[in-house]
């Protein structure tokens, strides 16, 4: 009886049976192609690691997910803990971290390498999220372009949470065949 023809993962390293459903690896939900020409693995550690295109499912996702996070913990925890009283420069600095976590979750549900779609949300969760917090502070402590460069660095923090989301989901990169 004749072997299966099987497709290696870049992403993951899964052997897939060919034909695979939607050209998708079984394990990780990565694209693969079928491979027409053989891979180095100097090649399949670059191609692990690209992003594959913006996924309009995955931005909607990690919109949904940033605006729940941000609304739970920097507007929603004060209303029922009054300790926490996050206004102000106080709201962004718990802001950012919310965000990295955010990043991060999404990077490790999404199928695939999806980088992109956690940044652009969480810069559109930081638009209103610091303008709330600005307009809401009691005291002014901060100026206005504080806000603006603690919101861009919120969605830096993103861009390395989903990053660490996706390599963790990965896990180690496939070992060398030869």
């Amino acid at each position: 009886m004749a072997k299966p023809k099987t497709a290696l993962c870049p992403s993951c390293g899964f052997r897939n049976t060919l034909p695979m459903p939607n050209d998708r690896c079984v394990s990780c939900g990565a694209k693969v192609d079928e491979l027409r020409r053989t891979l180095t693995h100097k090649e399949q550690i670059e191609q692990r690691y690209q992003q594959e295109g913006f996924n309009f499912l995955w931005f909607a996702i990690s919109l949904v997910v940033m605006a729940v996070l941000t609304a739970a913990i920097v507007m929603g925890l004060p209303m029922v803990v009054p300790l926490f009283d996050f206004e102000g420069s106080a709201g962004m600095t718990v802001a950012i971290p919310v965000w990295f976590v955010g990043g991060m979750l999404v990077g490790l549900i999404s199928p695939g390498k999806t980088f992109i779609e956690p940044v652009v949300s969480a810069f559109l969760v930081a638009l209103p999220t610091a303008f709330f917090l600005y307009q809401g502070q009691t005291v002014k402590m901060m100026p206005a372009f504080m806000y603006v460069l603690m919101s861009a660095l919120g969605v830096l923090f993103t861009l390395i949470g989903s990053f660490v989301g996706e390599r963790i989901q990965m896990g180690p990169p496939p070992r060398a065949t030869d």
